[in-house]
């Protein structure tokens, strides 16, 4: 094969391996990169053959793009993501790429917040799973700036992981971030109820989001939610969390066993794995619940939302016009939600755990000690077996197999029965000074885990727009076209908690010009508790 129809390929990447165990060279870049190194797209601002952060070189660390030479692109294959919403910006901005589910967050009482990203977590999160500048079609062969022969390794555009896959928007978090557990926890029974409906194809739900919950995974209701989905045929893939050595325990939800639990290494700029670290702020869990497996999180580069709040608060990190650098578990959760997609286009038939198997068995592990503390060296490869799980997944060997190999069918762990409060952990929304606290929703409905958990396992939560015995929205969609949906914002008046009447709150001064948020203010009122932020915008 001649060098420029190799480069980037499984047989490519099986060269470096050779070459770098022989101890020869510390990394190797094919000829075609190097020649880009000294020059920076101006669409993009950041040059994507050398930035460790670009989405095109991550996805050559996980093999996505051999997968896409071959024709998966995660076509077919939807995407939940239960975040702060999506708001379709260049490259989220095609037809169908986006859809609207309902929008189950504080902003939902207001039609001009509804759906979209205030806050800019959501958006970042949806274009790393599947942002895509490129048309469909097929490149010439001799594309200057394509790494393979598909269209999506052009070097000149920004591609997600998976950039044909659909994402469908649930949002939970608010333009500041902050959202209740039972907002999730409803996104979630949503998605398992309606994940067939209106031909949605809905295969994973991305859930960069966790508590520090304070109750077992086997009582928690979080954990019982996401189990529930898996139980489904949909694969969950969930945050370690960013409290790094300051937490002995995942995140909820990822701290569920049945689930894949994703932490995130530090790539150093290259390809190669055997570099890469631990970095400080990634949670590592207890040798009873480790992350199962590790990806790219460290200053990966996202879309962004002009004038969100992460936008306009942030004044590091932003790259060119359109994109911001993030760090973080939300970060790698979403390489490998992407990835997820790649392989169910790839086996359609494939269990939720055939795909956590499969990339378990197809991870390789760091070398590198360098975040391990001095007293744990002598323990060092333990420590990083603890600390990484299987290691960084690559599914560039997805074509060699007919299907999946057979994996066990995880039994069921927990019960669900436990307390809102419990998952909360430290994690409570306040408004206007009263904070959302006990067995009760945003509505201020009862919680009875016992009577929730029934219907969560069987997907049945949901009666129209009523959840949890109380209208959260709208009712299901009406005839077969998306735009005749009905899920947009229901009137939560008179709703309350501890006395707080804050669904009459206004929201003065705040509307979407199209290009940010400009003159946004919240009326005096506070939604604290985001837990969807990275480690850092930076």
């Amino acid at each position: 094969m001649a060098a420029a129809q190799l480069k980037g390929t499984k047989a490519w990447r099986a060269v470096v391996a050779a070459v770098m165990a022989a101890g020869l060279i510390g990394s190797v870049i094919p000829s075609a990169l190097a020649s880009h190194a000294a020059t920076t797209p101006v669409a993009l601002g950041y040059d994507p053959t050398t930035d460790g952060g670009s989405l095109s070189m991550i996805s050559r660390v996980v093999g996505a793009q051999d997968l896409w030479e071959q024709g998966y692109t995660g076509k077919g294959v939807d995407v939940a993501v239960i975040d702060t919403g999506v708001t379709r910006v260049p490259g989220l901005d095609a037809a169908g790429k986006v859809i609207d589910g309902p929008d189950l967050s504080f902003d939902s009482q207001s039609a001009a917040f509804a759906h979209l990203d205030g806050y800019g977590h959501g958006t970042n999160i949806a274009s790393i799973i599947a942002g895509s500048d490129v048309a469909g079609g097929k490149k010439p062969a001799d594309c200057a700036t394509c790494l393979v022969s598909s269209p999506y390794s052009d070097t000149t555009k920004f591609e997600g992981i998976a950039p044909e896959a659909r994402i469908i928007n649930v949002k939970a978090g608010a333009a500041d971030g902050a959202t209740d557990v039972s907002q999730v926890i409803a996104a979630i029974d949503w998605v398992v109820q309606h994940r067939n409906d209106n031909g949605m194809h809905i295969k994973v739900i991305n859930l960069s989001f966790g508590t520090d919950s304070v109750q077992p995974a086997q009582v928690d209701p979080l954990s019982y939610a996401v189990e529930a989905a898996w139980h489904k045929g949909i694969v969950v893939v969930a945050a370690a969390g960013n409290d790094g050595l300051t937490s002995s325990s995942l995140a909820d939800p990822a701290y569920n066993p049945t689930i894949l639990a994703v932490g995130a290494v530090d790539d150093n700029n290259t390809v190669a794995v055997s570099d890469d670290s631990v970095p400080s702020y990634a949670q590592h869990g207890l040798p009873t619940r480790t992350v199962d497996i590790v990806a790219p999180g460290s200053h990966v580069i996202g879309l962004r939302v002009p004038g969100s709040f992460i936008d306009s608060t942030v004044t590091t990190g932003k790259v060119g016009t359109r994109f911001q650098r993030g760090s973080g578990t939300s970060q790698a959760t979403a390489v490998v939600s992407g990835l997820a997609a790649l392989l169910i286009q790839r086996f359609p038939t494939a269990t939720p755990d055939q795909v956590k198997a499969f990339l378990k068995a197809q991870a390789e592990q760091t070398v590198s000690t360098a975040t391990v503390p001095a007293k744990l060296l002598p323990l060092a490869e333990v420590v990083l077996q603890w600390w990484e799980g299987s290691g960084v997944p690559s599914v560039e060997s997805a074509g060699d197999y007919a299907s999946l190999p057979a994996a066990p069918a995880a039994p069921a762990f927990g019960t669900g029965t436990g307390t809102l409060e419990g998952a909360r952990g430290n994690s409570h929304v306040v408004s206007n000074g009263v904070s959302l606290t006990g067995e009760q929703d945003i509505l201020s409905s009862a919680w009875v885990g016992a009577r929730w958990n029934a219907g969560a396992w069987a997907g049945t939560n949901w009666t129209g727009g009523i959840w949890n015995g109380a209208r959260w929205t709208g009712d299901v969609w009406s005839g077969a076209r998306w735009a005749t949906a009905a899920w947009t914002g229901n009137d939560w008046s008179g709703a309350r908690w501890s006395g707080a009447r804050w669904s009459s709150m206004t929201w003065d001064g705040a509307r979407w010009s199209g290009s940010g948020w400009t003159g946004a203010r919240w009326s005096d009122s506070t939604w604290s508790g985001a837990r969807w932020s990275g480690a850092s915008w930076s």
